[in-house]
């Protein structure tokens, strides 16, 4: 096993062990990168050290991710932060505030607006929690002193340079979460290039302003992922009280059909055809195993978040939000 994947398991084994900031290597290797960007990409090299000048190596970013809330609590406590009231109430507000234009994204992209909904108020609540770290001390903290992930985040702090040459964007001045996650619906760079889209047609692709930009570009995330609109996202399944199977582990892949986990004794009936890619998902309830299968949607929500936890909380979280939307004149 080499030494950046034994780190990398290190890290996920032993989450609540934060990496310590030192500032000679972080100087060392922002000095490295200034050098390369400039030369791959013809950024002036005054540019890059006005841009670099007062950058900031953080310790509060590096012990913030050795803790996310999908690896330290459990299914029933993470659930408790996204299903409440204040946050059902809030996308229903959010859908009423915005319903002509969810109802124009929804139809241009085929992405059902409660789906579009859920997931900024997860990730967000609706735009109120943004983020309060400025996205060059985010990225430079983790790209030279996170080593687990040093190169994902040393290739997103390129991609936002690129980001902030294109869409006309003052790096200094942008804020994000502590892994350089932008605006309501929280992209990091290299989505924002590669899926933002100019919803209201002003020329600019603006996620921190622009609200018909960050829907369109939400919905536009989840057209390119395959969201095939109408169809089942997840369902609850049960096992007989004599069953003596296994639950597999949680994957991110639909490694298994609706016929192969009814024929493993899962209880539960689908509007999809025997055939249809399906995963079982098993997570801990407040009274014991709580089970879901996942299907197609369900994988395409762990493609915004690769946690099977996130997606779960996004679609339950939708359903609240239709059903009270539908209840509400």
């Amino acid at each position: 096993m080499s030494r950046p994947l034994i780190a990398c398991v290190l890290c996920l084994l032993l989450p609540s062990l934060a990496w310590t900031a030192d500032e000679d290597t972080f100087r060392s290797g922002l000095a490295d990168f200034k050098r390369e960007v400039a030369e791959r990409h013809g950024f002036p090299e005054r540019t890059l050290a006005l841009w670099f000048a007062d950058v900031e190596l953080q310790q509060p970013i590096l012990d913030a991710i050795s803790r996310p809330a999908e690896r330290v609590r459990p299914w029933h406590e993470y659930r408790g932060i996204f299903l409440t009231e204040r946050r059902i109430e809030g996308g229903v507000e959010f859908w009423r505030e915005h319903e002509a234009s969810l109802r124009a994204v929804a139809a241009d992209y085929g992405v059902a607006p409660e789906i579009i909904v859920a997931i900024i108020g997860v990730e967000t609540l609706y735009g109120r929690i943004t983020g309060r770290w400025r996205v060059l001390d985010a990225l430079a903290t983790l790209a030279f002193a996170y080593p687990p992930r040093a190169a994902f985040f040393r290739r997103e702090l390129e991609q936002f340079l690129l980001l902030s040459q294109e869409e006309r964007l003052e790096p200094r001045a942008a804020l994000g979460s502590y892994a350089g996650a932008m605006g309501p619906p929280q992209f990091i760079p290299s989505s924002y290039r590669a899926y933002a889209v100019d919803g209201s047609g002003n020329g600019r692709r603006d996620l921190f302003h622009d609200w018909y930009d960050v829907l369109a570009s939400v919905a536009n995330y989840f057209q390119v992922h395959g969201w095939r609109d109408g169809e089942p996202v997840a369902q609850p399944a049960e096992v007989p009280a004599d069953w003596a199977g296994s639950h597999p582990p949680n994957s991110l892949e639909l490694a298994n059909t609706v016929a192969g986990l009814q024929a493993e004794g899962y209880r539960f009936s689908s509007v999809l055809p025997n055939e249809a890619p399906a995963m079982m998902v098993r997570l801990d309830g407040v009274e014991g195993d709580e089970l879901w299968v996942g299907y197609h949607n369900f994988r395409v929500i762990t493609r915004y978040n690769r946690s099977v936890m996130y997606a779960l909380a996004v679609y339950q979280l939708s359903q609240e939000i239709r059903a009270r939307m539908e209840a509400q004149p």
